[in-house]
């Protein structure tokens, strides 16, 4: 029987999440199939945490992935596509791919929404060919009562992060480490 080392098994997990980036779906329906589960998103959103309504009014522009998909088992990945919208109206298409190495186990789905809430960061973010969830973000996590965790400090970050509608359980799961890449629908 064949053994497989830790870095063709690390290899071929790369390989795979690239060619899941790859397949972008050109000259198909997928931009209108992201925008629904964009509006499903936002809409639940706002109706499980209305603290969200003056993120979304503060914000230049909010980047919506609906679904992430994430497993591991030593070696680990997720991805995901959504749409940046600005003024409610969307923009541009992108996908989100991570791919991790360490203790992790199990599998999950999640949601989550990136709040640019400078001019400056939206900017950064659009022209970059490959952006990636830095130190200038914040993380903003519902409580189980419904509300927002923003406070002074989360309201000023140039990114605030959301991120909702876990389903599945994953041990040494993370969003920072992801890229973010144009698509076209």
């Amino acid at each position: 029987m064949t053994q497989i080392s830790r870095r063709n098994l690390l290899a071929l997990s790369a390989a795979g999440l690239g060619l899941a980036a790859c397949g972008n779906g050109i000259g198909s329906e997928e931009g209108a199939r992201i925008d629904a589960r964009v509006d499903a998103t936002r809409d639940y959103l706002l109706s499980k945490y209305p603290g969200t309504q003056d993120l979304m009014n503060k914000a230049t522009g909010v980047l919506y992935m609906p679904l992430m998909t994430e497993v591991g088992l030593g070696v680990g990945g997720s991805y995901g596509r959504g749409a940046l919208r600005i003024n409610g109206v969307t923009v541009d298409y992108y996908s989100a791919a991570s791919a991790s190495i360490g203790f992790q186990i199990g599998a999950q789905q999640y949601a989550h929404a990136l709040f640019f809430m400078t001019p400056d960061a939206l900017a950064e973010f659009r022209r970059s060919n490959g952006w990636e969830l830095g130190a200038d973000a914040r993380y903003a996590l519902p409580d189980r009562g419904g509300a927002l965790g923003t406070d002074t400090t989360t309201s000023l970050a140039p990114v605030i992060a959301l991120v909702f509608g876990q389903a599945g359980l994953i041990a040494g799961a993370s969003l920072a480490g992801t890229k973010y890449t144009r698509i076209l629908p």
